[in-house]
C-alpha cells in the first residue's frame, strides 16, 4: 500500500552536504509490523516523517495506494497526514492543557467529525488502550505508561491506515514498555505499523520484518515486499479547523494561566479605560452643553427679517480690509461701514410665508410673527376711560402711554402651530393659574415669571393703581376687557390734512367697530419647558394682530400716508424704509416684519435650514432670503471646541492603545515559543498553517474581548467618583455617562488592535517547521 521509490533528503548548511535519505526504496505491506533500526543520524527519524508527511523529499517519489505524491501541495500533505497517518512519540506530545479526551478527539475535529460521534469514538479508543477508568484526567494526571496509551488512542482515534511510533517505550520503564509493545503488536494485525528503534532486542520480540538502517540508507530489510501496479485508490479529504475549535483550544490554555492572563488584560485595557472616561465626560458634558443650550437658546429661533445682515458678505468685507494696508498722509477717506454693506434687505412675498407654512410640523411646529401693527387700546377704569398699552416700559405721562399704544412696544404673540392635531403650544409649555387658555382671536393671557411676579409698568400701563411689591389677585386680572379701537375712529383728519389721535377717548369706547379683548388666563412657563418664548406681560395670538390689519389697512389715515412721504401726523420727510414702517405700525402692511421659526429640537433644525435652503437654489442674490441662526453659531462653537478637547484627549489616550497593542504581540510570541510542541502536534494531525495561525488569532481575540470588557467595566466603575466629585466641585449631576454604542466599539476596536498586535507571531508559529516543533522542548 505505502511505497518509496528512490527517495532523496538532502541538508546543506553552507558547503556541508549531509544526506539524511540517499537513495531510499522501500515498499510496505498493507498490515505488518516493521521496525528501523540504526544508529542515531542514520536518517531513520526522517524516513519516518517523510513516511508521515512531517517532511518532504528532495526527489524521487512516494506512492500511497497508488497515488504518486510528487504533485502534492501543502494542504494535501496536511489532508494526508489526519486521514492516513497516526503518530506515537516518545515524549508522548499531549497537550497539557487539554483532558486526554479532548487530546483524542483534536485529530478528528480536524477531519469534521460530529461531536457525538467524535466523543464516542475517542472513549472507544480509551477503552481499548486500557484506559477506561482514566476518561475525565489531564495528562498530568497520568504515569508515562498511561501517556504513551492516550498517545496511541489519539492515533488510532481517526482510523488511519498507517502507524508511526518514534521510539514509544523509550522514556518507559521495562514492564511498562512490554505492555505498549504487546498493545503495538495487536494494533499490527488491522494496520501498516512502522516503528523507530535503538534496541534490536525489541525489534527481534515483536516486529515482523526489521529494516537496518545506516549513512541515509537500508542496508538489510528482512522481510522486503515487492508492491505490484495499482490504479490510483488514495482519496483526500480536506482538513478544517473552525474558529470555534481554535477559540476553545486557546480558551483552554489561557485558563491554565490565569494570573499572567489577568495583568495582560488589565495592562492592555488601561488605553480602553483612559479613552472610556474621556468619552464619557465628553459625552455628559455635551450633553450638559445642549441641555442648556436647548433651554436657553430655543428662544433664539432661525429669523427672517425684512432687514437682515448677511454674514458672509460681511465675513468676506471684513478679510478683505484686513488685507489692506494701514492707512498713510494727511488725509480722510469716507467710506461705507462694514455693517453697513453687509445689510441686506429680504424681499418677503405671500408666495415666500406659504413656502415657510409648507415646513413639515414634525421639524418645526411653531412659526412666529413680528409685526410693528399699533393697538389703539382703550380701557374703562373706575367708570372712566383711559388709554392704556400692552407695554411694560416705563411711561410717566399720557403722551408716552399714547405712543405705546400706538407702537405696541413690549407685547408678545405666541407662535402659530402648523399642525393642529398637536399638543396647544400654551398648553404645553405653559401652566394655566387662573382663568382659561385662549380660545378667540381676541382672548389675551397675562405671562407671568416663576415667582408669579410681573413687571410692575405692565400693569401699570394697562390702568391699573399698583405700587412695588403690591399684589392683586388673579381674579382682578383675568375678566379684565380692552376695546380696540379702529384707525377711522381713533385719529381725526385736520383741514391741513394731518392725523391725530381723538382725544374724547369716552366717546370711542362703545363703538360698534371695535373688537373686545378679554383677559383669559393668566399663566407661567412650566419647569421643564424648552420653549417659554413668552415675554412676562399680556401675550396674544397673530390672529388678532391679523385682525388689526384688516380693520385698519383701508383707513383714512393708511390712504393718506400711502399717498405721501411726508408723516401725515408730524409732517418730517420720511424715506422708504421708514415710512413702510410706519405704515406697518398704522395696520397698513399685512407682511409681518420677521419670522421665528422655532425646530422641535436641535437635531431637526439642520433639516429646517434646508428647507429654507432649497427657496434660495437658483435664485439672484437680491432675490434670496438671508436668514439668521443665532443659536446654531454658539452651538457649533461649542461643540467644535468640545469635539476638539475630545480628540485630543482620545489621541493622547490611545497612545496606550499603541503600547497595549504591542505588548499583545510580545505575549502572543511568548506563546508561541511556550506551545512549539503543541504546533508540532497540531501539524502531526493534520492542521494547516492557517489553522496553527487561526489558534493564536482565537487567543488574541480571547484577550482584545477580554481587555475591552475589563476596560468598559473599569471605566464604568470610574464614573461614580467622577461624578461625585463633579457635584461636589460644580453642582452637575451624572455628567460622566458611557454611551454603551461607545463601549461597544471600544471592545470591538480593542479586539482588532490586539489581533493585529499578535497575528504577525501567529504567522511565525505557522510557518514552523513541524518535525522541528515537535522536538522542541
Amino acid at each position: 500500500m505505502l511505497e518509496l521509490k528512490d527517495i532523496k533528503k538532502y541538508y546543506r548548511v553552507g558547503e556541508t552536504v549531509t544526506k539524511a535519505l540517499d537513495g531510499v526504496s522501500v515498499a510496505f505491506r498493507k498490515q505488518e509490523f516493521v521496525a528501523i533500526l540504526g544508529p542515531s543520524g542514520s536518517g531513520k527519524t526522517t524516513l519516518l516523517n517523510m513516511i508521515g508527511g512531517l517532511d518532504q523529499y528532495d526527489s524521487g517519489d512516494m506512492v500511497i495506494n497508488g497515488k504518486s505524491t510528487k504533485s502534492f501541495k501543502p494542504t494535501d500533505w496536511d489532508a494526508y497526514r489526519n486521514n492516513s497517518i497516526g503518530f506515537v512519540f516518545q515524549s508522548y506530545n499531549l497537550i497539557g492543557h487539554l483532558g486526554i479526551l479532548e487530546n483524542v478527539e483534536l485529530g478528528m475535529t480536524l477531519s469534521g467529525v460530529s461531536g457525538a460521534e467524535k466523543r464516542h469514538r475517542a472513549e472507544d479508543a480509551l477503552i481499548r488502550v486500557g484506559l477506561k477508568d482514566h476518561l475525565h484526567k489531564k495528562p498530568n494526571q497520568l504515569s508515562g505508561g498511561q501517556m504513551q496509551r492516550v498517545a496511541i488512542a489519539r492515533a488510532l482515534a481517526n482510523d488511519p491506515d498507517i502507524l508511526l511510533c518514534d521510539e514509544p517505550t523509550g522514556a518507559l520503564d521495562t514492564e511498562t514498555s512490554v505492555q505498549i509493545m504487546e498493545l503495538i503488536r495487536e494494533l499490527s494485525g488491522e494496520k501498516l505499523v512502522i516503528m523507530v528503534t535503538h534496541n534490536p532486542e525489541l525489534a527481534k520480540q515483536y516486529a515482523d520484518r526489521i529494516i537496518e538502517f545506516s549513512d541515509g540508507k537500508i542496508r538489510h530489510d528482512s522481510n522486503p515486499h515487492q508492491e505490484r501496479p495499482k490504479p490510483d485508490q488514495f482519496q483526500l479529504k480536506r482538513t478544517k479547523m473552525s474558529f470555534w475549535t481554535a477559540l476553545n483550544l486557546s480558551f483552554n490554555n489561557i485558563r491554565t494561566k490565569k494570573g499572567r492572563t489577568f495583568l495582560t488584560a488589565f495592562a492592555s485595557s488601561i488605553g480602553i479605560i483612559s479613552i472610556g472616561v474621556v468619552l464619557a465626560l465628553s459625552g455628559g458634558f455635551q450633553k450638559q452643553i445642549d441641555q442648556t443650550q436647548t433651554k436657553t437658546l430655543a428662544k433664539y429661533p432661525i429669523t427672517i427679517s425684512q432687514q437682515a445682515t448677511d454674514l458672509q458678505a460681511a465675513s468676506a468685507e471684513q478679510q478683505k480690509e484686513t488685507k489692506q494696508l494701514s492707512g498713510k498722509g494727511t488725509a480722510v477717506t469716507a467710506k461705507i461701514s462694514m455693517q453697513q454693506k453687509a445689510m441686506k434687505t429680504n424681499k418677503i412675498t405671500t408666495k415666500y410665508l406659504n413656502y415657510v407654512k409648507d415646513i413639515d410640523p414634525a421639524l418645526s411646529n411653531n412659526i412666529g410673527y413680528t409685526r410693528l401693527v399699533g393697538m389703539n387700546l382703550l380701557r374703562k377704569v373706575d367708570g372712566k376711560v383711559e388709554t392704556v398699552t400692552f407695554s411694560s416700559a416705563s411711561s410717566s405721562n399720557s403722551g408716552a402711554a399714547a405712543m405705546s399704544a400706538s407702537t405696541g412696544l413690549g407685547s408678545s404673540s405666541f407662535p402659530e402651530q402648523l399642525d393642529q392635531t398637536k399638543e396647544n403650544f400654551l398648553k404645553k409649555n405653559y401652566r394655566l393659574l387662573s382663568g382659561s387658555y385662549p380660545t378667540a382671536a381676541t382672548d389675551l393671557v397675562l405671562v407671568v415669571n416663576s415667582d408669579n411676579t410681573i413687571n410692575i409698568n405692565a400693569l401699570k400701563n394697562l390702568g391699573f393703581d399698583i405700587n412695588d411689591g403690591e399684589k392683586i389677585d388673579f381674579d382682578q386680572l383675568v375678566g379684565t376687557e380692552i376695546q380696540l379701537v379702529g384707525n377711522d375712529d381713533y385719529y381725526t383728519a385736520l383741514p391741513t390734512g394731518n392725523y391725530i389721535p381723538n382725544t374724547d377717548v369716552s366717546s370711542l369706547y362703545d363703538k360698534s367697530g371695535n373688537l373686545k379683548l378679554k383677559i383669559a388666563g393668566v399663566i407661567r412657563a412650566r419647569s421643564n419647558s424648552n420653549m417659554d418664548l413668552l415675554s412676562t406681560g399680556v401675550a396674544y395670538s397673530d390672529k388678532l394682530a391679523r385682525q388689526i390689519i384688516d380693520l385698519n389697512q383701508d383707513s383714512a389715515i393708511v390712504k393718506a400716508q400711502k399717498a405721501t412721504d411726508v408723516n401725515v401726523m408730524t409732517n418730517q420727510k420720511m424715506d422708504a424704509t421708514t415710512k413702510q414702517t410706519f405704515l406697518a405700525t398704522l395696520g397698513g402692511s399685512s407682511m409681518p416684519y420677521s419670522l421665528m421659526i422655532y425646530p422641535n429640537n436641535f437635531k431637526d433644525k439642520d433639516a429646517v435650514l434646508k428647507y429654507l435652503d432649497k427657496w434660495n437654489k437658483g435664485k439672484s442674490k437680491t432675490n434670496k432670503i438671508t436668514y439668521l441662526d443665532l443659536a446654531g453659531t454658539v452651538t457649533n462653537l461649542t461643540g467644535g471646541l468640545m469635539d476638539a478637547i475630545t480628540y485630543v484627549l482620545v489621541a493622547f489616550a490611545a497612545i496606550s492603545l499603541i503600547t497595549s497593542m504591542i505588548m499583545i504581540g510580545i505575549l502572543t510570541y511568548t506563546s508561541v515559543l511556550e506551545r512549539t510542541k503543541e504546533i508540532g502536534v497540531l501539524r502531526a494531525l493534520g492542521a494547516r498553517s492557517k489553522d496553527v495561525t487561526r489558534v493564536f488569532d482565537a487567543e488574541t481575540f480571547i484577550l482584545g474581548v477580554s481587555s475591552g470588557l475589563l476596560g468598559i467595566l473599569i471605566a464604568e466603575l470610574l464614573t461614580f467618583p467622577i461624578n461625585s466629585l463633579l457635584y461636589n466641585l460644580t453642582d452637575l449631576k451624572n455628567v460622566a455617562i458611557l454611551d454603551p454604542v461607545q463601549a461597544l466599539i471600544l471592545v470591538v476596536v480593542s479586539t482588532i488592535l490586539t489581533m493585529l498586535g499578535g497575528h504577525i507571531p501567529a504567522r511565525m508559529a505557522a510557518k514552523k517547521d513541524a518535525a522541528i516543533a515537535l522536538r522542541a522542548e
